[in-house]
């Protein structure tokens, strides 16, 4: 959907010397049949993440979501003699690019520049399963020429949910109108997140709603290195 911020994440990684490999056996982690009940059906998915990162020193991921979800492997496989220790052995070196670059790294500074006024919003996943809430503002803080506003109730779901969102379309509707309306009263030229489920959910109702704001991936961000259009059409 968005191959933009894999190629940002690639660039950034690749600029503070890391030496990148894209497995191309990898699929999708499980995660959306996993939670919609299909465990067993899951595990085919999962087994094949395992192998496809085997050889790598780590695993970076763009989506908190997704490296959530690898650090459940070892519970869901615990007990299996085949597969638990090498599903522990993809956790403990499985990371969201944020966390990555500042606790792996040591990197709070990438010589990011973009010019205008943000917001952030927290993705569910990324902050309740992966238990990350610090580095992607440690490293948005660096970013020259960007001034960081506060989203209200930011710790609201912005109602994607996966197939929550097709399941109960309404009430996913009514959440991503509460989390429009944060965003909006922030005056943000740019709304920014690690995880582009709730930028795809997020970004969909503002621009059905015709509300100028710029949808950024955290990499992207990091990836700057021009000043953008602002909302008013300037560029600054």
């Amino acid at each position: 959907m968005s191959p933009n911020v894999g190629i940002a994440m690639v660039e950034v990684l690749e600029r503070l010397g890391c030496e990148i490999d894209y497995p191309a056996s990898q699929i999708c982690c499980g995660q959306p049949t996993y939670n919609s009940g299909y465990l067993q059906e899951s595990k085919l998915a999962m087994q094949n993440m395992i192998l496809a990162f085997e050889a790598s020193d780590y695993v970076v991921g763009p989506s908190g979501s997704c490296i959530a979800m690898f650090h459940e492997y070892p519970k869901i496989f615990r007990g299996d003699p085949d597969w638990e220790l090498k599903a522990v052995a993809l956790k403990e070196k499985s990371y969201e690019l944020t966390q990555f670059i500042v606790k792996v790294l040591g990197v709070t500074d990438v010589g990011a520049t973009l010019e205008g006024t943000a917001t952030y919003h927290r993705s569910c996943h990324m902050t309740r399963l992966l238990g990350e809430k610090e580095t992607p503002f440690q490293l948005l803080e660096q970013v020259k020429g960007l001034k960081l506003e506060p989203l209200k109730n930011s710790d609201n779901c912005c109602g994607f949910g996966g197939t929550f969102a097709v399941k109960m379309p309404e009430i996913s509707e009514q959440m991503v109108d509460e989390k429009c309306g944060c965003v909006m009263d922030t005056g943000a030229d740019i709304l920014i997140s690690a995880d582009m489920g709730c930028l795809l959910n997020i970004g969909g109702r503002l621009s059905r709603k015709g509300e100028p704001v710029r949808i950024m991936h955290i990499a992207e961000v990091l990836n700057q290195h021009q000043p953008v259009v602002s909302k008013g059409g300037s560029r600054t």
